[in-house]
């Protein structure tokens, strides 16, 4: 059935007419695309021309996954850097690091990404850096001048397995991160440190809460829609963390989940300076060397890790913050188990990737709660774990 676009009295050639409605059927699918999450939109992408082409023209608007180091197979640290364009669902190769690393915080700033602290190449297993790099603008662009830059060393000094949450500010000219607990001197620390980018001054915060004899082994976080900070993790008690080579192979260190959230006290400001950690129930079971992440709808998921006996596994979970109180229920399991791998979320999605004995991807598609495997390994030959990991 003919379709009228403008209301005029002289007709328009055929070839013209035509053109006009694709351009409609194009931007009604790319509407249809946004409001179908990244999953559905590649799904729709194979109904008809048009639909390809709404659907393309809207994935190139979201941010992708972008993966910086880690471990290989090859038994080495890499400085690669690698970004899965979503689009085309393919991995594509982006300036790299100054030097290999594993174990770092990372997080996307000011339309850059900045590396901090992890293990560098050249040192041993078991030491840790203070360094800290960063991408410039237009660094996803290709323009000149787009690689990483070492910036002023952390003043707290060396720190691996740290989280990192972006800050919003305007006080600082490289942006703000804070570091969330990690192995500080070797030792589990819960302590919590805002990191001025540009200078390296890392400021005390109000530390993890953390039961009496406790250390908090590993944690992840992430910032909720309403600007406070979930932390999740796994807590041991100290006698443990110090006898455990001298342990026999049947005795299970003394490991429990945690979980808190950074606010400001019932009614108190809302400025930083008076937030507190507040515990909350800890999710089912330990996740070692686990991911997590925020849900489109604010809530916080972490999947897979290792338990308490060091199996490694496939179940994920979510926390629900409310008025209501706080609970955790169970999200569908990733195909394969997982640990130290890549996490993110976008477009009603999240996206994982590798992973210790692992270089393949799936997405947790969160409108129908599963899992779907994707066509894009990591470009490894058998595997890429601890690597730092953000959406950009």
């Amino acid at each position: 059935m003919p379709l009228t676009v403008f209301p005029t009295a002289t007709p328009r050639p055929q070839a013209e007419s035509a053109a006009v409605r694709v351009l409609a059927l194009w931007e009604l699918w790319l509407v249809i695309a946004a409001h179908s999450g990244v999953v559905g939109a590649w799904r729709l992408a194979g109904v008809c021309w048009a639909a390809r082409q709404g659907v393309k023209e809207w994935l190139r608007t979201l941010p992708g996954v972008v993966v910086c180091g880690g471990f290989t197979g090859l038994g080495a640290l890499t400085s690669e850097v690698w970004r899965l364009d979503l689009g085309k669902l393919r991995w594509e190769r982006l300036p790299g690091l100054t030097a290999g690393r594993e174990r770092n915080a990372c997080c996307a700033v000011r339309r850059g990404i900045a590396v901090l602290g992890g293990r560098v190449e050249g040192q041993a297993e078991n030491e840790q850096t203070a360094s800290v790099e960063t991408s410039g603008h237009g660094w996803l662009s290709g323009s000149v001048g787009n690689i990483f830059k070492i910036l002023p060393p952390l003043s707290c000094g060396p720190i691996v397995n740290s989280a990192a949450v972006v800050i919003d500010e305007n006080e600082s000219d490289q942006g703000q991160v804070l570091l969330i607990g990690g192995l500080d001197e070797g030792l589990s620390s819960s302590a919590v440190r805002k990191v001025d980018l540009a200078t390296g001054e890392c400021t005390a915060q109000p530390f993890l809460i953390c039961p009496q004899d406790h250390l908090i082994i590993d944690c992840m976080a992430g910032r909720l829609p309403d600007g406070r900070i979930i932390c999740a993790g796994t807590t041991q008690s100290i006698s443990d963390t110090f006898t455990d080579e001298e342990s026999s192979e049947e005795e299970e260190p003394e490991r429990h989940a945690m979980a808190q959230v950074m606010e400001s006290p019932p009614h108190e400001s809302p400025s930083g300076a008076s937030w507190q950690w507040r515990s909350l129930p800890g999710g089912s079971k330990v996740r070692i060397g686990g991911m997590g992440c925020v849900l489109s709808d604010g809530r916080f998921a972490v999947f897979g890790g290792a338990d308490a006996s060091g199996h490694i596994s496939s179940s994920c979970e979510a926390l629900t913050l409310s008025a209501e109180g706080a609970r955790w229920d169970g999200l569908a399991p990733m195909h394969e188990p997982r640990i130290a791998f890549a996490c993110a979320a976008i477009g009603e999605c999240v996206i994982i990737a590798g992973g210790e004995g692992s270089k393949t991807a799936e997405v947790y598609e969160e409108g129908l709660g599963r899992w779907r495997r994707l066509p894009c390994s990591l470009p490894y030959d058998s595997q890429l774990y601890a690597m730092g990991s953000a959406v950009m």
